[in-house]
């Protein structure tokens, strides 16, 4: 079966959302003209990579130095709702030619397309293994009987070796406290990948609860390891996840970013105490960043210490969707 074939089976079954996409204008952060692209963007190291919601420059993407994340930026002609890049190869969930339909592109070091992939449903999440060649993303859909047609959410993993692609997560085997488990509404979202080729974690919901679930690609299977746990982020050293919280397992209430040892099951609440709906990026071994909305489309990138210690600083304005390269 071909790549191409694959990938039109993949979304075939739920081609019918597509006509919700029309609300992703608000949601896009798009206001007015965007500048033309200033200095030389490319995915090369010592850079923060991030989308700038900037009034003129708002969704392009743009870079910082690391060490200067305060800032000359530079910025490119890429526009995307959703980017994340690692080891010199990015991803970009964005809108297909003006149509209110939307794709993932794969990118190379210089910002090129080298894959794309039609997506069904608004984007809300992106990721790429710190190797570079896994692509995860979640996106917004509706239709789901089980909810009244409010939005759920459906995540997909694209190999870029293998060419493998999963375009939902709903279709694996799923044990909860290690029992099989089936459910109608089952939701994925906030996928991140380990160093092994075939496992990542993500976040799985199902009746009240949000677990932190354990998935291999190899087998298509997902266990849960623990509840409370959404939009996982796993650390460079593989060892600790940083994540949001429901406070009191409430999502109403909000949500604290935290960090779990994996090894232990210890909880580290950071300094961070505004509610953050974003999955954090490991900027540093010891450094989590997250995007914080002032509203009318406009965010700021802050950053936190992972150890629970020190407190929130302003990294980059006018930025969101932030990784390290």
């Amino acid at each position: 079966m071909t790549t191409r074939t694959r990938i039109w089976i993949a979304v075939a079954g739920v081609l019918a959302l597509a006509v919700t996409a029309i609300v992703y204008i608000g949601l896009s952060g798009s206001r007015g003209q965007a500048t033309a692209a200033t200095g030389v963007v490319t995915l090369d190291g010592g850079r923060l990579v991030f989308r700038s919601t900037a009034d003129g420059e708002a969704g392009r993407v743009a870079t910082v130095a690391t060490n200067d994340p305060g800032g000359a930026r530079s910025v490119s002609a890429l526009t995307c709702a959703r980017v994340y890049a690692s080891s010199g190869t990015g991803i970009c969930l964005r809108e297909e030619g003006g149509l209110s339909t939307y794709q993932l592109v794969v990118l190379d070091k210089q910002l090129a397309v080298t894959k794309e992939i039609p997506l069904v449903g608004l984007p809300n999440r992106a990721r790429v293994s710190a190797d570079g060649k896994r692509f995860g993303w979640t996106v917004f859909v509706t239709g789901d009987s089980y909810n009244g047609g409010r939005f759920s959410t459906r995540a997909g993993i694209l190999d870029n070796t293998s060419d493998l692609l999963e375009g939902t997560l709903e279709d694996f085997a799923v044990t909860v406290d290690g029992k099989p488990y089936q459910a109608a509404d089952l939701n994925f979202w906030g996928v991140t990948f380990t160093s092994e080729q075939n496992r990542f974690y993500a976040t799985m919901s199902t009746g009240t609860h949000r677990y932190l679930v354990e998935g291999d690609l190899a087998t298509r299977t997902i266990r849960t390891l623990r509840d409370n746990v959404e939009c996982p982020s796993l650390s460079p050293d593989g060892k600790r996840v940083a994540y949001k919280a429901a406070v009191d397992g409430d999502p109403a209430k909000g949500w604290r970013i935290s960090v779990l040892d994996l090894a232990s099951g210890t909880i580290t609440p950071l300094a961070e105490t505004r509610s953050v709906d974003d999955q954090p990026a490991w900027l540093d071994a010891a450094t989590i960043g997250y995007a914080i909305p002032r509203g009318g489309g406009h965010s700021d990138v802050w950053s936190v210490p992972s150890d629970g210690t020190g407190a929130p600083r302003l990294l980059i304005p006018e930025a969101e969707s932030p990784s390290a390269l």
